[in-house]
């Protein structure tokens, strides 16, 4: 039995990524896997949610029977079509980084990292988009060119505070296992 789309009423809710907008775009999941767009009242195709996503329009994804956020899913699926379709982004060496911080003790540490050097990367971008509006093909290929060395000393010098909190941690963690050895040295009586 088909799954009939909700009344033209249906009013957006709130995404959990964008507290206080109105203006999320909520987009329901049926069963059949079809995606229904709340606002146009019109089914829509994942290709249709990137061009959103690109207009930097707020968009939620719910299950249409449950209710639960499924946004993070449908971004996902469309990242996983872009890799496959052509020119990918992420090297196979990357993508197992990344799966090998799922788990470990600094996963949470690892998101935060991301998010907060892709979104300095895309401040940046926007910057040079303003300065520059009208770039030829030919003029970015040759920014390009000279970028990638200029991004990783920026990227490197982002890295060293990383590199200087991990060694803190490392120095942290041998005073107390030095101490500890001490208490326990002393509890036996063998004083070094």
């Amino acid at each position: 039995m088909p799954v009939k789309p909700p009344a033209k009423s249906a009013k957006p809710a709130p995404s959990a990524s964008a507290p206080g907008t109105e203006d999320v775009r909520t987009i329901k999941k049926y069963p059949n896997r079809r995606l229904y767009d709340t606002q146009t009242s019109t089914y829509v195709t994942l290709s249709e949610i990137k061009k959103m996503v690109l207009t930097a329009s707020p968009v939620q994804v719910v299950d249409a029977k449950t209710g639960e956020d499924l946004t993070r899913s449908i971004l996902l699926q469309i990242i996983l079509e872009e890799e496959s379709a052509g020119v990918p982004m992420f090297s196979e060496a990357v993508l197992s980084n990344i799966i090998r911080f799922y788990g470990h003790a600094m996963q949470g540490h690892m998101g935060s990292y991301l998010e907060n050097h892709v979104q300095s990367f895309m401040d940046w971008q926007s910057k040079l988009g303003e300065a520059s509006p009208v770039l030829s093909q030919e003029v970015w290929n040759q920014f390009m060119k000279w970028q990638t060395p200029l991004m990783q000393n920026m990227f490197s010098g982002l890295a060293d505070p990383s590199q200087n909190v991990m060694a803190q941690m490392q120095e942290q963690m041998q005073k107390q296992i030095h101490k500890n050895t001490e208490q326990l040295l002393g509890a036996m009586g063998l004083r070094t």
